[in-house]
């Protein structure tokens, strides 16, 4: 996710958050003092050996009424993350609300069965006697920095998985988006954690995440720019700290002969243009068979050229609001500019909303482009679809993972068999037939990708597991005085064990029978005698 630097102006010790849209000031917020950080983290510790304690039956209860905050107050929090993102009012519930309100239902309901202990047997007979199980223990203090373009529903997601998880949570949101953050803990507040289980510090990213790390969070994830991302990974790597990273995305569709080009080009509007491009899992290349190229084009152009573009209102009467940042539309202007000065054509663009204030750029469809382009080659990050036709599926295979980010992609086709696939070919974290741009609001399936999409998951059971780190507890019901290889050591302890290696892997049933002859009396005489 391409977190460029935001608009906010910090003087002195506030943060003010104007509407990227329209210019106009939406608030300020306070930046929590410095010297209030080290106890903000030694706060969080001493709650979360309390919460650590409760079942998750018990932790469930209060998810319960952070949901109800949530449904009871979804316009308003739709409001407030369109004024703050610049995305559409409908963006901002189906996005973000609508799959917090989720979230709540499916972590708090399932945690339990995805962390019980796992009892597990002898993985061999030299183990007979030895049982185990794996429990999944909370990290301690969790930290979490989050980005601009889904400034609610990417850390709230990550906040339940912690919390149902026995954690504490720290969080930092993006500077361009305080004032979310505010609504973020006016959710948690509903959910009457116990004091200092929760905080939100509201201050410079770069001096947040050294406090995380000199206060010894037990884990950093991270939503954000893959430079960023790197950045923190070296310095997590001084103190050991383990970090889960969701980074970029260039993220491929791929369009077959037989596909439903209707469905087709009304999935890559809604995954390239929604949130005026700013979806690290939105579509930002498109691959169409060259029998059907022409006409795809043809119907996203209409598509494009239809949209509405203008400043978010209640009445739901624009399909694509503003960008985030002023940094974010120069990068892609400037992309848009190079690919054209290489020989790219822009066949479509969005009627934007004329002049004014806000962070503005129309929806563009481009076409004769190449991967010698950075329009093909670097996140964009905005609400520009560069389409290519391709010949083989071979092809298009080696043009979809000509990226070092594998986030998302898709394969749109009639034949959902052969979808399945051609999926095993394609680099993703998310492979979708038929579809793009909506796993995310998905509780139940892990997000990422591998390369520089970052490291680790988020969301599903693979998310909860993410917040624990494992213990193994080892007994034996045998009960004997001594193990064969403990003191004192002689020949026959030596030959048993020599032996043993034929009860794993013998030549044949009687290898296996004449071993058991020498071990079996050595381990007896020398574990209970």
């Amino acid at each position: 996710m391409n977190q460029a630097v935001t608009p906010n102006v910090r003087t002195g010790k506030i943060t003010a958050a104007p509407n990227p849209a329209t210019g106009a000031l939406l608030g300020e917020v306070p930046n929590t003092p410095e010297e209030d950080y080290a106890s903000i983290f030694n706060q969080a510790r001493r709650a979360q050996k309390i919460w650590a304690q409760k079942s998750f039956a018990q932790r469930h209860k209060h998810l319960i009424k952070m949901r109800n905050h949530i449904r009871d107050n979804a316009d308003d929090l739709a409001r407030l993350i369109s004024d703050s993102n610049g995305k559409t009012r409908m963006d901002a519930l189906i996005t973000e609300v609508l799959p917090c309100q989720l979230a709540c239902d499916w972590y708090g309901k399932n945690a339990a069965k995805v962390l019980a202990p796992e009892r597990r047997g002898p993985s061999s007979l030299l183990w007979v006697g030895k049982r185990s199980e794996v429990r999944h223990e909370p990290l301690g203090v969790v930290g979490i920095i989050s980005p601009w373009n889904y400034p609610l529903s990417i850390p709230f997601g990550e906040i339940l998985m912690g919390l149902m998880a026995g954690n504490a949570i720290v969080l930092k949101v993006a500077a361009a988006t305080p004032l979310v953050g505010k609504a973020i803990e006016e959710i948690i507040a509903a959910g009457e954690l116990p004091d200092g289980l929760f905080s939100h510090i509201v201050g410079s990213g770069g001096r947040v995440s050294t406090a995380m790390f000199e206060n010894g969070i037990d884990k950093l994830f991270f939503t954000g720019s893959v430079p960023t991302g790197k950045q923190l990974m070296a310095q997590a790597a001084e103190t050991l700290t383990p970090v889960s990273l969701e980074l970029g995305g260039k993220d491929p569709m791929i369009v077959l002969k037989d596909a439903d080009l209707e469905r087709a080009a009304n999935g890559a509007a809604w995954a390239g243009y929604q949130n005026a491009g700013q979806s690290c899992g939105g579509v930002e290349r498109i691959y169409v068979h060259e029998s059907v190229y022409d006409r795809f084009v043809t119907l996203l152009a209409d598509r494009t050229r239809a949209l509405r573009h203008g400043v978010p209102n209640d009445e739901c009467s624009v399909d694509i609001g503003s960008m985030t940042t002023a940094s974010q539309r120069l990068t892609v202007e400037k992309q848009l500019a190079e690919a054209v000065a290489s020989g790219a054509t822009i066949v479509a663009q969005s009627e934007g909303p004329g002049h004014g204030d806000g962070h503005f750029h129309p929806a563009t469809l481009v076409t004769d482009v190449d991967h010698a382009m950075t329009l093909m080659r670097e996140e964009t990050f905005g609400p520009i679809m560069p389409v290519m036709p391709f010949r083989t599926e071979d092809e298009a295979v080696e043009l979809a993972n000509d990226s070092p980010m594998a986030l998302t992609a898709s394969i749109w086709t009639r034949d959902t068999r052969h979808g399945k696939q051609l999926a095993n070919r394609i680099k993703g974290g998310v492979v979708a037939i038929n579809d793009h741009l909506y796993t995310h609001a998905m509780s139940d399936v892990p997000w990422g990708g591998p390369g520089e999409s970052g490291i680790g998951r988020t969301h599903g059971p693979e998310g909860l597991m993410e917040m624990t780190k494992p213990k193994v507890v080892n007994w034996d019901w045998l009960k004997a005085k001594r193990n064969l290889w403990w003191y004192p050591q002689d020949r026959s302890s030596y030959n048993a064990i020599r032996n043993a290696l034929y009860l794993v892997a013998p030549r044949s049933p009687f290898d296996f029978l004449r071993a058991a002859v020498k071990v079996l009396p050595v381990m007896i005489r020398k574990m209970y005698f």
